[in-house]
């Protein structure tokens, strides 16, 4: 075995939501050791320039790169949006963004070519998701909708009752009849994907996290990289701030505990 299959994966994120597409590596990936930085003394990235995005994003990768990882994925859909080409001109690392996966999941599954996206403010603004839709397939009708309140739910632990159908409600009411099938365009949603599947019933939900998961499960296995040692894998976390609320929020999105994660400057 090359000692690069042993090298970890590297996935950093604004904050937690990252932690969703970590989730769906383990499962489809489970030999792999996983490096996981979430920036959380700079979330969120949504309200940021894109100059600011870029920077960060270029910060990030470098302290994945002193791990060693073998592959960075951008669990961030602000970071993806804006700052991708831009990252993939400067490192020669391979280097997955979520919204590609989801896209072509998506085209995959629309039988109509009716279409929703829901994410932050910035990633809607970016137009990143609709671009690339369209690039695919100029006939598909795009429906994009920002959900800023869905990412303080999910991180008050609120994934059902009365408030959060009433928030799924207010957002997603004008979609109904009129897509076939939605992106999550935020790492944080397909933590409400029940309560959004009961709410859009018939509408297939295409979870970035889990799309990601494969094309990195697919990426790895081409190129002969992938972990096929039977140790017990390495997970190591790391954090820019608030080690002991990020240590607490993961079992949401993980349903286990983990350690608490390393407190570092990027």
């Amino acid at each position: 075995m090359n000692d690069i299959e042993r090298y970890p994966i590297g996935i950093f994120d604004s904050g937690l939501g990252g932690l969703t597409v970590l989730k769906e590596i383990e499962r489809f990936m489970p030999k792999e050791n996983i490096v996981y930085l979430g920036d959380t003394a700079r979330v969120p990235y949504g309200s940021k320039s894109k100059y600011t995005i870029i920077r960060f994003s270029t910060e990030n990768i470098l302290f994945l790169l002193k791990k060693k990882v073998k592959i960075v994925v951008i669990a961030c859909n602000t970071s993806s949006s804006l700052a991708l080409d831009y990252l993939r001109r400067i490192f020669s690392i391979p280097i997955i963004g979520v919204i590609e996966a989801g896209v072509t999941k998506a085209i995959r599954l629309s039988k109509y070519r009716r279409i929703g996206i829901i994410g932050t403010k910035s990633t809607i603004l970016s137009g990143s998701y609709q671009k690339e839709l369209l690039k695919r397939d100029n006939k598909i009708i795009v429906y994009p909708k920002a959900c800023p309140l869905f990412v303080p739910l999910v991180e008050e632990g609120l994934t059902k009752g009365r408030i959060v159908e009433m928030i799924v409600d207010m957002y997603l009411k004008e979609f109904k009849g009129k897509i076939d099938t939605l992106i999550l365009g935020c790492t944080h949603y397909p933590i409400l994907k029940k309560a959004i599947a009961q709410y859009l019933r018939g509408v297939y939900l295409v979870d970035s996290a889990k799309e990601v998961a494969k094309y990195v499960y697919n990426l790895l296995e081409e190129r002969n990289l992938l972990n096929r040692n039977s140790g017990v894998p390495k997970k190591d976390f790391y954090v820019t701030d608030d080690p002991v609320g990020f240590k607490k929020l993961a079992k949401i999105f993980l349903k286990r505990s983990i350690l608490t994660p390393q407190k570092i400057n990027v």
